[in-house]
């Protein structure tokens, strides 16, 4: 596992999921970051590339759940995307720039870059931490794709990198082979991790030896519960915010 250490700050924070969103305040608007701010939590974000290699503050591969587009998000320009719509307020899709203009270093941000097989992360990549290496706030990159962390040790090694897992069928690691193949070539910072995967004698482990583990969604009372016991850093909504 990786001799680099995670910064203090990285576990002093609870991250809302996707901002602090809710009426009015759709998942990944600047609303939502705005309101997470004023909460005093840190902001944890997701990442789309646009068409022309733009960081787009968004979940979805495709609009048509989140905005009133249709489609492949990736098709579409960055001043494609910022002209549609976000269902609840109306708010265009945001850019990472834009977010990061809005947050200007008042709380930590969690920046997820979305991959899936066959996908190119490196334009992503390569994007987010040129934004963030001017950016002068605390912001950590992670994704489910160790291909992102393995970039930015080599690439941006200023920048902490995580590694994020899930056990079930969503995931990329099913089993537990895969679990340590991807461990073994991201050699993150720190592990956000499936709380409903917690507690489990690998994260334990490695949470012993010093990994700190940073654990979503956390959304009920129950799963708050268990982050509290078996991780550092919560990433929460709804009914699991403190």
């Amino acid at each position: 596992m990786t001799a680099r250490s995670a910064p203090d700050w990285l576990t002093r924070w609870e991250y809302a999921h996707r901002g602090l969103h809710g009426a009015g305040r759709p998942e990944n608007s600047l609303a939502a970051a705005e309101a997470a701010i004023e909460a005093g939590m840190g902001i944890e974000c997701d990442i789309q590339r646009s068409k022309d290699g733009e960081a787009m503050v968004f979940h979805d591969w495709e609009l048509e759940r989140l905005t009133d587009g249709a489609g492949a998000t990736g098709e579409l320009s960055a001043e494609a995307l910022g002209r549609l719509s976000l269902r609840e307020n109306a708010e265009p899709v945001p850019t990472l720039k834009a977010l990061l203009d809005l947050i200007a270093g008042r709380v930590p941000l969690l920046v997820e870059i979305k991959s899936k097989p066959g996908y190119d992360v490196v334009p992503s990549c390569e994007r987010v931490c040129g934004l963030l290496s001017d950016y002068s706030g605390e912001a950590a990159v992670m994704s489910f794709d160790p291909r992102v962390a393995e970039w930015v040790r080599e690439y941006a090694p200023h920048l902490p990198c995580g590694l994020v897992m899930r056990e079930d069928r969503h995931g990329y690691t099913q089993t537990a082979a895969e679990r340590g193949e991807a461990l073994r070539a991201a050699e993150p910072d720190f592990l956000a991790y499936h709380v409903l995967a917690l507690p489990n004698e690998r994260v334990t482990a490695l949470r012993a030896g010093g990994l700190p583990i940073l654990t979503w969604t956390v959304n009920s009372p129950e799963t708050r519960a268990t982050a509290k016991a078996h991780a550092d850093a919560l990433v929460s909504e709804g009914e699991g915010l403190g």
